[in-house]
């Protein structure tokens, strides 16, 4: 009987673990088989993205492929900087007067032309200077009264003169007060003109109310507003800069240039730069300065990057990349240029896995022209499509957007 018990449990037992081993190999089953569904997150370009081409299709678009081989690439200094405004290209708006503001009319970051008005404020100078005008003109006027009297006197004591009626003394005194007077009209018109001329340096037009002398403060010349330090009701005088007009028609990119790679850079040195607003282009720039101070913390000196603007795509603080080449090279995997694609503006190049299969995959890239530095992403040896890789970009795109379609 003791016996016949131990043979059942020892049965129960075994089916307990075969039970237990079935469920942790369907456990496992499982888990594999969803991470196989599970994508790769760490790709941008997710390794389940793979385009299918036909033999007669790929032959048709021309595509070929390559193993990827080490060979040399140009080497470069690669920097970051961003957009900023040519020193001797901005201007500090000042007030002529003292006066006190009584409208702002630009914001900081708009765009101004030439002798737009950015400002009004009431001129007290140029009210003063108004009411001076206008005692000089009342003035002036009062001489020009006095003169033709004295020049009428003049007259008489001629004619008087001729008959022996008065003494030739007195035709001589009235002659010299005509002359007199002519000469405190000259020195009158010249004080007028003068009051004339400020108000009009002060946008105020000769004759205006002296009560109501209203200014404008005007752009020097077409830029950017950069920098405003007024407001409605300030009291303002001509110690104080009020706006910053920065003229963009050229920029600055600054740079920070690591100390080791100083010495492979210089003045005049053409650079290619690279903004993120404007993925897949490339501008061209110069190398107009290197600071002689180094930065203790980073060690790392200074470099300006003169670019042309003249469309205003550059914005002040947008980012910048910049590649410096120089005379030296480095052994690297390179590529055709057109074998490096942009898809999710992300740099990618199509690996081939069969005969009918191609994946896209995310590469960092450097260098321009004919051939490109594949940076990482791929390894020496692998098949990558170096002719038609456009092709398969169209077939890539097309899909995703079947597949968006689809859901």
């Amino acid at each position: 009987m003791r016996q016949r018990l131990v043979i059942v449990l020892a049965v129960a037992l075994l089916g307990a673990c075969g039970k237990r081993a079935v469920e942790e190999q369907t456990d496992a089953k499982k888990t594999k088989a969803a991470e196989a569904a599970e994508p790769h997150r760490e790709n941008y370009i997710e390794e389940a993205n793979v385009v299918e081409l036909a033999v007669e299709t790929q032959r048709r678009a021309g595509i070929e492929v390559a193993p990827l081989a080490m060979g040399t690439a140009d080497a470069e200094v690669l920097l970051t900087g961003s957009v900023q405004p040519i020193d001797s290209k901005v201007s500090e708006v000042r007030s002529l007067a003292r006066g006190r503001v009584t409208q702002v009319n630009a914001k900081l970051g708009d765009r101004v032309q030439s002798g737009q008005a950015l400002a009004q404020f009431d001129n007290i100078e140029a009210g003063e200077l108004a009411s001076q005008h206008s005692s000089a003109l009342a003035e002036l006027q009062r001489l020009r009264v006095q003169q033709a009297n004295a020049q009428r006197q003049a007259e008489r004591s001629r004619s008087l003169v001729s008959i022996g009626a008065v003494p030739v003394k007195d035709a001589e005194n009235a002659e010299a007060e005509v002359r007199a007077i002519s000469e405190s009209i000259r020195a009158q018109e010249a004080t007028t003109a003068g009051l004339a001329s400020r108000l009009s340096r002060f946008g105020v037009q000769p004759g205006a109310d002296p009560g109501n002398a209203t200014a404008s403060i005007r752009a020097p010349f077409s830029g950017v507003i950069v920098k405003i330090n007024v407001a409605p009701g300030a009291v303002i005088d001509s110690t104080m800069p009020l706006f910053s007009v920065a003229d963009l028609s050229s920029v600055y990119v600054e740079a920070q240039v690591f100390e080791k790679d100083l010495g492979r850079i210089r003045k005049g040195q053409q650079t290619r730069v690279r903004f993120e607003a404007y993925p897949g282009e490339t501008f061209t720039g110069r190398v107009v300065s290197i600071r002689d101070i180094l930065d203790p913390q980073t060690r790392t000196a200074g470099v300006r990057i003169e670019m042309p603007n003249p469309a205003n795509r550059f914005r002040l603080e947008m980012f910048a990349t910049v590649e410096l080449p120089t005379l030296g090279t480095h052994a690297a995997l390179t590529v055709p240029t057109e074998a490096v694609q942009t898809i999710n503006r992300r740099p990618v190049v199509f690996i081939k896995q069969d005969a009918l299969h191609f994946a896209a995959r995310e590469v960092a890239t450097a260098g321009e022209g004919l051939t490109k530095e594949l940076v990482s992403g791929v390894k020496e040896g692998e098949l990558v499509v170096v002719k038609g890789a456009y092709q398969l970009k169209s077939v890539f795109l097309s899909r995703q957007t079947g597949e968006e379609h689809a859901h």
